[in-house]
C-alpha cells in the first residue's frame, strides 16, 4: 500500500465528463466513482475534475470552496470559468469546473439526441481545465477517461511550456466506449487554441477533428475496460477506423476489467429493495420479484421467468435482437420488463409493451437508480445481447443480485460471464449476433429455471463471485507506478 499521508503519498488526477453521483448517463459514471474511491482507500490522493453542469450548479457548488480563476481563449472571445473544490471522501477531492456558458444546459452533451453544436469548445476547455487542477494540487499521474478528456494529454506534451509544473507528470488515457470519438469539422480548429502545426497526425482523422484520436497518440499509457475488448479494437473493421492507431501503440495498451462498487450495489444492504437478502438466504428474492411485477403491471406470478433490460436504447446494444424475439419470449410464458432511454425509434417501439402484451411486458423510458436496483433484483434473467460491449456493468450488478445474465460473448461480457455446465457457470452466452442465437440462449436458461434447485445453485454462484474493484485498482496502481518508475 502507499503511503497514506506525506511525500510519498501518490496525487491522483482522474477526469471524467460525467461522475457518479453528480452526473450519469451511462456506466461511465460509476466506473469512474468506483475506482476512485478505491484508490483513495489504498493510499492515493485522488483529485476527480468534471464539469459543473446545471444539476451540480442547483445542489453542490454552493458547498464547495472556489479554487481559481481560468480563462479559455477561443475564436472571438475569452470565456471566464472558474475552479470549485468539495472534499468527498478520505483522501477524495472533486473539482467541478464552472463555466455557465458551455456547461449550465439541460444536457450534459446535447438534447433530444442531437450533440450541442459547440462539444468541441465545451470539452476543450474542460481538458484544458483538467491541467489546471492537475498542477494546483501537484498531481503525478493524470488519468483521463474518453474523448471528452482526451484532449488534455495531447494538450500536455504539445504545449509543455504551459503547464512547467507538470514536466514530471504522466498520462494515462481510459476508453470506455471506442464508439465515441469527439468528431468535429476542422475549420472548428482555431477555437481549440493550440498551433496550427499540431493539428497533424495527433488530432487528423479523415481532414477533421478527432479529440479521442489526440490522447490515443500522445497519451503515455492506453487501457480499455476488458481484455477482450482491447484485443477487439485492433481487429480491422472493429476500431471505429481507429485500429492502426491501436496497433500501433500496442505495447502501451492494455485492458482492465471494470469492478463493482459493493457498498452500492449488494442486496444484503440495498436501501432500494423491499426485502434484502443473500446467498445463504434466497427467500427475499421473491418479494423483491413480486414488487417489480406489481410495479411494472405484470401478472403476479411467482412461476414466470421475468427476464430484464435495464441499458442505454442505442445502436449496438442488441435491442433488435429483443425486439425479434419478444413474440417468442411472451408466448413462451415468460414476462418481459424493460428501462432504458436514448434512441427515438426504440424508445417509441417499447414505450406500448404494456398495451401490446397486458400482463406479460413492461416498460419504463427513462432512467431512475433506485427502480435500476429494484429491476435487477425483481427479475429472473438480465438480457444483454449486446453487438459490443467494452466491459459492461449491468451483468456484474445482475450476477450479484441472483439475477442470471444472458450475453452475447464479446468484449468485457466475455471476461465476466462464465457459461453454465454441470456444476459450474453463472451465466448462459452465445456467439452469432442474430435473433435466432439469442433465442437459443434463452431457451438454455428456460430450461434451467425449470429446475429450482439448478437454478438457485446458479444464482448462487454469481451471487459469491467476486467483481469488486479490488483486483482492477491494483492494476490500475501498477500501472501508475510502472509510468512513474
Amino acid at each position: 500500500m502507499i503511503a497514506a499521508t506525506g511525500i510519498n503519498q501518490l496525487k491522483v488526477t482522474i477526469a471524467a465528463s460525467e461522475i457518479t453521483p453528480f452526473a450519469k448517463t451511462g456506466g461511465l459514471a460509476d466506473a469512474v466513482a468506483a475506482l476512485s474511491a478505491s484508490l483513495a482507500a489504498n493510499g492515493c490522493q485522488v483529485n476527480l475534475v468534471m464539469p459543473a453542469y446545471r444539476g451540480i450548479i442547483k445542489t453542490s457548488i454552493n458547498d464547495a470552496q472556489y479554487v481559481a480563476d481560468i480563462e479559455f481563449k477561443t475564436t472571438g472571445q475569452v470565456l471566464p470559468a472558474a475552479i470549485h473544490r468539495s472534499s468527498i471522501g478520505p483522501s477524495q477531492d472533486i473539482y467541478f469546473i464552472r463555466c455557465d456558458e458551455f456547461f449550465d444546459r439541460a444536457g450534459l452533451y446535447g438534447e433530444s439526441g442531437i450533440d450541442y453544436p459547440d462539444n468541441d469548445r465545451r470539452f476543450a476547455l474542460f481538458s484544458r481545465a483538467v491541467l489546471e487542477v492537475a498542477g494546483l494540487t501537484g498531481s503525478r499521474i493524470i488519468h483521463v477517461n474518453d474523448w471528452h478528456a482526451a484532449p488534455a494529454a495531447a494538450i500536455l506534451k504539445l504545449q509543455p511550456e504551459r503547464y512547467p509544473g507538470l514536466s514530471a507528470a504522466r498520462t494515462l488515457l481510459t476508453i470506455h466506449n471506442l464508439a465515441y470519438q469527439g468528431h468535429f469539422a476542422r475549420d472548428l480548429w482555431p477555437s481549440l487554441g493550440l498551433d496550427p502545426a499540431a493539428f497533424y497526425p495527433a488530432f487528423e482523422f479523415y481532414g477533421g477533428i478527432n479529440f479521442l484520436k489526440s490522447g490515443l497518440e500522445l497519451a503515455d499509457r492506453l487501457t480499455t475496460v476488458s481484455p477482450t475488448y482491447t484485443r477487439e479494437v485492433t481487429y480491422e473493421g472493429c476500431g471505429f477506423g481507429l485500429e492502426g492507431v491501436l496497433r500501433a501503440r500496442a505495447a502501451s495498451f492494455s485492458g482492465i476489467v471494470n469492478g463493482v462498487d459493493y457498498n452500492l450495489w449488494n442486496p444484503e444492504n440495498d436501501r432500494y429493495l423491499v426485502q434484502r437478502y443473500s446467498a445463504a438466504d434466497l427467500s427475499g428474492k421473491a418479494a423483491c420479484k413480486k414488487a417489480i411485477q406489481h410495479y411494472y403491471g405484470l401478472e403476479e406470478d411467482p412461476a414466470a421467468p421475468v427476464a430484464a433490460v435495464v441499458s442505454r436504447l442505442a445502436d449496438g446494444k442488441g435491442m433488435d435482437l429483443i425486439r425479434e424475439i419478444l413474440n417468442n419470449l411472451i408466448g413462451s410464458g415468460a414476462q418481459f420488463i424493460l428501462l432504458g432511454n436514448g434512441s427515438r425509434d426504440l424508445e417509441d417501439f417499447f414505450r406500448p409493451l404494456p398495451s401490446m402484451y397486458p400482463g406479460r411486458a413492461g416498460a419504463v423510458i427513462g432512467f431512475d437508480d433506485g427502480l435500476a436496483h429494484r429491476t435487477i433484483a425483481g427479475a429472473d434473467m438480465l438480457l444483454m445481447p449486446s453487438k459490443r460491449e467494452p466491459c459492461g456493468l449491468t451483468q456484474l450488478y445482475a450476477l450479484k443480485y441472483g439475477t442470471i445474465p444472458i450475453v452475447r460473448r464479446t468484449g468485457g461480457l466475455a471476461d465476466t460471464v462464465k457459461p453454465a455446465g454441470g456444476d459450474r457457470g453463472d451465466g448462459f452466452l452465445f456467439d452469432e449476433y442474430s435473433g435466432a442465437a439469442l433465442w437459443e440462449a434463452v431457451n438454455r436458461a428456460r430450461t434451467w429455471f425449470e429446475d429450482r434447485l439448478a437454478w438457485q445453485s446458479l444464482m448462487r454462484r454469481g451471487m459469491l463471485a467476486d467483481h469488486s474493484w479490488s483486483r482492477s485498482m491494483h492494476e490500475y496502481l501498477r500501472i501508475y507506478r510502472a509510468l512513474l518508475s
